[in-house]
């Protein structure tokens, strides 16, 4: 069990809120897809409109440049000079975007780990926001080093974790600050795991499974996982081929159903071809529960597109609860406008498939009471 955000007195507390804003940025660093940054909003403006003030902390990328405070915990040392950091390693992008959100300024804070940072940070009003700069420029971020969350920590009162993306990553932010702040689930990662929960633990039947994508093979333990969940699990032509070239054998095998055509080639499939199209669709007309991830094609040409369309409006037809998930789906699916016509759009990619899977994530246990 965790607890939530709503329940805490937030007026006049200092919020550490731990978001993903790992989202894409093009050569100029513009920011390409704001869905992460936009799904965080919710639990940002809840805390604001109740006093809080808000401390956003989040990572983008793996980040070259890489600052270790010192292993004594009472280190203030600085991360590295701004001439270092590269434009597509910090998150002053999603500072900007931040603030033309919510319609007010945002401070951004170069250094989070130092007198500067707290001097900042003391001088916040209640519904004031701040972010952080990427906290993966610190080594101490990835391998949970207590002294650095203990650093983090001493910024807020109240800990905040929104980041579902990344809650099955054993990170400072993540599992490190809750020892020390009084700490709860925002209001995001309730609905992830309310979403996905619907889908594990007593899903309305049949259930559906959908799996594009390509290299199922390090996937294995979410094949035969949603092979013991799922009704059926269908799969696109790169997944299918991979089973067989590999033998691939897990148990529940037999509800794989694979595909009966593909474009140009079956073998060489950069979609799923119309007899599959027709197959796939009867099959999803009977579905009470859909999850699906990854395109059943090379999606983002067009030319090879129309398989994955035309799943994505046998799902929105069926009137099914739908959990989608995966970068490259979500994108697809935005880019046609249909993202909003499913039940839950998840954030995580890896995250979700090994909460699917049923393996504990850090970041969620980190939370339990």
């Amino acid at each position: 069990m965790m607890k939530s955000l709503r329940d805490f007195q937030l007026e006049g507390k200092r919020v550490l809120v731990r978001c993903d804003f790992n989202v894409p940025l093009d050569e100029q660093g513009n920011i390409v897809d704001d869905f992460r940054i936009q799904e965080s909003m919710q639990t940002i403006q809840y805390a604001r409109e109740r006093g809080a003030k808000v401390i956003l902390l989040a990572h983008l990328g793996r980040p070259t440049t890489i600052f270790q405070i010192g292993e004594t915990s009472n280190s203030k040392s600085q991360i590295p000079s701004r001439s270092q950091i590269q434009k597509e390693e910090s998150l002053k992008p999603i500072a900007q975007r931040l603030q033309q959100l919510l319609n007010q300024k945002i401070t951004f804070i170069e250094d989070p780990i130092g007198e500067k940072a707290e001097k900042q940070i003391e001088m916040m009003k209640p519904g004031d926001v701040v972010l952080l700069e990427n906290i993966r420029f610190y080594k101490g971020e990835e391998e949970n080093d207590p002294a650095f969350a203990k650093l983090l920590a001493s910024l807020g009162e109240v800990y905040i974790n929104e980041a579902f993306s990344v809650n099955h990553r054993a990170h400072a932010s993540l599992v490190g600050i809750p020892k020390f702040l009084p700490s709860a689930a925002g209001l995001l990662l309730e609905k992830e795991v309310e979403a996905l929960g619907k889908v594990v633990k007593d899903p309305t039947r049949p259930v559906v499974v959908i799996i594009g994508g390509t290299k199922i093979e390090s996937k294995t333990h979410f094949l035969e996982e949603m092979c013991q969940l799922a009704d059926e699990v269908l799969v696109g032509n790169p997944v299918f081929n991979e089973i067989q070239s590999k033998n691939l054998a897990p148990k529940g095998r037999e509800k794989i159903v694979g595909p009966a055509d593909g474009i140009p080639s079956q073998e060489q499939a950069l979609d799923i071809g119309p007899e599959t199209v027709k197959l796939y669709a009867a099959k999803i007309a009977k579905a009470k529960t859909v999850f699906w991830t990854g395109p059943l094609g090379k999606a983002e040409e067009e030319e090879y597109a129309k398989g994955s369309l035309a799943v994505a409006k046998a799902i929105i037809a069926s009137g099914a609860f739908s959990v989608v998930g995966g970068g490259d789906l979500v994108g697809f699916l935005d880019t046609h406008g249909l993202r909003d016509k499913f039940s839950h759009v998840s954030t995580g990619g890896s995250a979700m498939l090994a909460f699917l899977s049923g393996e504990e994530l850090p970041g969620l246990k980190a939370l339990e009471i």
